[in-house]
């Protein structure tokens, strides 16, 4: 009996020195430490209460994210617009239920429907061979639990017939023909880490049709392994393309241009996020990353602002001339559009010369990046919807349109967005930061600090392992097909047997007063809205 009172009371006593003395200890340390120290001035001030300021500052965004802000409030995107990304992936279904929650008294833009829609059957559209691919089925749910299994869901493609395939560079010796209305904007592996760029490369190759941009990283293994059609994106600072000392290699150029995925390469002037050259840190620099970038390994990279190999159009047109003869594939450059007369500029340099790209990638200033600074982010370049509409404008009326073809990207996510780009005036859109999250980005916001928690923009091992490449492919394979479908679904609604018919005519801008106005023939006036 004595025994046990005296374990009774040791253990009373263990409890009373964890619980009550060490903690106050703590506490009266760090009182003292805080009142002490010279870098923070809350802490010097209120010791101790300081610190919950802290925690609750570090832990804000989360608490924003989940339980304070709305459906429609949060940036980047919203809750409702990562779900449209998410859900689609996920369990191949973009239904919901009992209404819109877009705000319909905000100015915007609408499809103009037709009274006479086309049936299925219809439309000029090849879902002649099965996609196979898996999607999540919920069993049940409850308020904590979520039972649910994977199974096989054979899907259609959503293709483009092989008449209708937007061709890239029809005078190149090898034309891009496209055949997937969307695609996969630049995102780099560095910027992503091996896990990601597979799972993207598997589920957009089992997709069919579409392609990968590699970024400025480079062309590496990872963006090979499923088999995708590939953009080789060339930056300012050359990766994959130069020599140890940093020049430029066109023979690195004919290497890539042999490996049949690679379709065509693209040259990256500017990025909706940055009016630079990218940007990685160190620690994100591995040895392989390193070697595929020809770079010192965890050094940090930035490229140069602009190419160094040119200045001007006329010498611009010469380094894509030289590209595309030593590639024999299309050429196009990454340009974000700043103004009408930027634009008229660049048409008439091509009209003059009879010179220039087979293809314009333009990035709205809304565009994303695994890194950049708030400044650029936030107030240079133009939106993607104005953007399209001035760069359209400028082909058109130096007559130069019909030789180039305009790939849109800017937090297109949608099919909607996606028509409403189509209709603006590009032939193909690619979307990134969809993408991302069809993998599992749960925009934490760390993207540039190799921190990322789902394994997404991190080269990190032990993070990477979150990432499963044979689960998360799936998602992206799902999240093109309903995008896809949902295009041609917009379509059929608009009366349009195919989504490459959409133009303004097919668009309603609806001002802050209630006002319609047809897209058509009001260009000017909606630029100035």
């Amino acid at each position: 009996m004595n025994t046990f009172f005296e374990n009774v009371s040791l253990t009373a006593m263990i409890l009373f020195i964890l619980l009550v003395i060490v903690p106050a200890v703590t506490l009266v340390w760090l009182f003292f430490y805080d009142r002490g120290q010279k870098q923070h001035s809350i802490l010097r001030n209120f010791p101790i209460l300081g610190r919950v300021r802290y925690f609750l500052e570090q832990t804000g965004p989360e608490f924003r994210q989940y339980l304070f802000s709305d459906d429609n409030s949060g940036k980047p995107f919203s809750r409702e617009e990562y779900l449209h990304m998410v859900l689609p992936g996920k369990y191949k279904s973009s239904l919901i239920g009992f209404g819109s929650k877009r705000d319909f008294e905000e100015p915007g833009y609408y499809i103009r429907n037709a009274m006479f829609t086309k049936q299925n059957e219809e439309m000029r559209v090849d879902n002649s061979d099965l996609v196979d691919t898996r999607h999540y089925v919920i069993d049940d749910e409850g308020l904590f639990t979520r039972r649910e299994h994977m199974e096989d869901a054979p899907a259609l493609p959503w293709l483009l017939p092989p008449d209708d395939a937007v061709v890239i560079g029809p005078d190149c010796r090898e034309p891009f023909h496209v055949r997937s209305l969307l695609g996969q904007s630049a995102m780099s592996f560095g910027s992503l880490g091996k896990n990601a760029i597979t799972a993207l490369s598997k589920g957009i190759g089992m997709a069919k049709g579409a392609w990968m941009n590699t970024g400025e990283g480079g062309l590496s293994d990872y963006h090979l392994s499923g088999g995708p059609e590939i953009i080789a994106q060339i930056s300012s600072g050359l990766f994959g393309y130069r020599t140890p000392e940093g020049e430029f290699d066109i023979e690195k150029v004919k290497e890539k241009a042999a490996i049949a995925n690679v379709r065509a390469f693209e040259l990256k002037l500017a990025q909706g996020a940055k009016m630079r050259g990218g940007h990685v840190e160190g620690e994100k620099v591995t040895e392989e990353i390193a070697k595929i970038r020809t770079v010192e390994p965890y050094t940090t990279i930035n490229s140069p602002n602009r190419f160094r190999e040119f200045d001007d159009y006329s010498s611009m047109f010469e380094f894509i001339g030289e590209i595309r003869e030593a590639g024999g594939k299309p050429v196009g450059i990454k340009v974000v559009i700043g103004s009408k007369g930027e634009a008229d500029e660049l048409a008439g340099w091509m009209k003059k010369t009879g010179k220039g790209p087979d293809f314009i990638s333009v990035d709205g200033s809304e565009g994303g990046s695994g890194a950049t600074y708030q400044d650029l982010a936030d107030s240079l370049g133009l939106p993607i919807r104005t953007a399209l509409t001035i760069l359209d404008d400028s082909l058109r009326e130096h007559g130069v349109r019909d030789r180039v073809k305009i790939i849109a990207s800017g937090k297109i996510t949608t099919p909607d967005k996606a028509a409403v780009a189509l209709a603006l005036g590009a032939d193909l859109v690619q979307v990134a930061r969809g993408f991302m999250i069809s993998v599992g980005c749960i925009m934490a916001l760390k993207c540039h600090t190799n921190e990322c928690p789902a394994g997404v923009a991190t080269t990190d091992e032990d993070l990477q392992r979150a990432l499963v490449v044979d689960e998360k492919k799936y998602r992206v394979t799902n999240y093109i097909l309903t995008m896809r479908e949902g295009l041609f679904r917009i379509a059929a609604a608009a009366g349009l047997d195919s989504p490459t018919k959409l133009d303004r005519t097919h668009l309603v801008y609806l001002d802050e007063r209630g006002r319609a106005y047809p897209v058509q023939g009001h260009d000017e006036h909606l630029r100035a809205q």
